[in-house]
């Protein structure tokens, strides 16, 4: 019994540390990808899927604007919002940013989910590989 509750102890250790592994290289992927693929056709129809009122259609409407560089000049850039359309082509909502947000969020949750698996799967042969090593260091001990 003392061994069963020693080797679930050593599993869950093994799993947080590979959780804070797994996820220290996925999760900041996942907010990248989120980040450059939030202006996609995707993203603008899953996301408005659940910003838009019922009956309009979300649609990606950019215009050209300015942005500024490092010095501060004045540098031509392209600005994208999501417009939720109704029936007679007026646009009900008009969101320029917390579409690339909630876009953001869901991909990191995926990588978040992404870690916990992966680290789940990991975490059974690993606890096992220190468990063996452990006992072969714990045999040796005893025959010495």
């Amino acid at each position: 019994m003392k061994s069963l509750k020693t080797g679930a102890l050593s599993g869950c250790v093994v799993w947080i540390i590979l959780i804070g592994m797994v996820g220290s290289c996925i999760v900041p992927v996942s907010f990248f990808v989120g980040g450059f693929t939030s202006f996609t056709d995707t993203a603008i129809q899953f996301t408005g899927g659940i910003l838009c009122p019922e009956n309009t259609t979300p649609t990606s409407y950019t215009y050209s604007t300015t942005s500024r560089d490092e010095f501060g000049n004045p540098v031509p850039a392209t600005a994208q919002e999501l417009h939720c359309i109704d029936s007679s082509g007026e646009v009900v909502l008009n969101d320029p940013v917390g579409y690339a947000f909630l876009w953001s969020g869901i991909i990191v949750g995926v990588g978040i989910l992404l870690s916990l698996i992966i680290s789940f799967l990991i975490a059974a042969p690993a606890g096992a590989l220190i468990g063996r090593l452990l006992g072969k260091i714990k045999a040796r001990n005893i025959a010495q």
